[in-house]
């Protein structure tokens, strides 16, 4: 799956110049928790709800009063730029200027990735050079809800044991966590089994999780003995 399968679009945006009250009204409008600047097609910056919580206007802007001693001698003192935000009255001095993008061909993976590695909600996708669509945090979950769907119509049609252990050996095999020489897996009508010796009960309900997701299994069952439990009888 990439970004141009689950990107929202048209993408609904705002100019630099565009006034605190036209962004606002966008916002609200448009039920959206945040909103691109676009200036001759090109993203110049984001501007999210987090970005207008402290305004004047409220009274919630005294957040700089919470500055440690070092930052008020250095030039990593943030009260200039604060203030700016806090009292600026377009997008361009509102707009998180440090955007982050990916291409349209971008898997979803990476945009998770990203996701969580820069604490944002959102991000451009490009095409050409324009902007083609936005991807939401809230566009993941639509498309994982839509994926679960897909699972659950699958997990309803009957799939035979042997497809289901090979599937479900070729998942196991590619995990770290899992070792063939001293667990195995048989199916019988659906119903997977593990037997053997465990390591962990991380590994035992990592196992669960990976029958589970396989279509056509009906519950599973782990009757593996726990390392340490068990003695080699020599």
């Amino acid at each position: 799956m990439k970004a141009s399968d689950i990107m929202t679009t048209p993408v609904i945006s705002v100019r630099p110049d565009a006034s605190l009250h036209e962004i606002v009204e966008v916002l609200l409008v448009h039920r959206i928790s945040g909103v691109p600047v676009v200036e001759d097609g090109k993203v110049v910056g984001l501007i999210g709800d987090g970005d207008l919580l402290h305004r004047y206007e409220i009274g919630t802007d005294h957040w700089t009063d919470y500055r440690t001693w070092w930052q008020r001698l250095t030039r990593l003192d943030p009260a200039p730029g604060a203030y700016v935000k806090a009292h600026g009255g377009h997008a361009r001095d509102i707009m998180n200027r440090d955007v982050v993008s990916v291409s349209d061909d971008t898997p979803v993976a990476q945009i998770a990735v990203i996701f969580e590695a820069r604490h944002i909600r959102r991000i451009p996708v490009m095409r050409n050079g324009q902007m083609a669509g936005l991807v939401t945090r809230a566009d993941l979950v639509r498309a994982l809800s839509k994926s679960s769907a897909l699972a659950a119509d699958s997990a309803t049609s009957r799939v035979d044991d042997e497809s289901i252990r090979k599937q479900l050996l070729t998942e196991l095999n590619a995990q770290p966590w899992w070792s063939d020489t001293w667990s195995n897996v048989f199916v019988q009508e659906g119903v997977v089994s593990y037997v053997g010796v465990v390591q962990r009960t991380s590994d035992r309900e990592a196992a669960r999780i990976a029958a589970e997701n396989i279509p056509g299994v009906r519950s599973v069952e782990d009757r593996r003995m726990t390392y340490g439990d068990w003695q080699p009888m020599f």
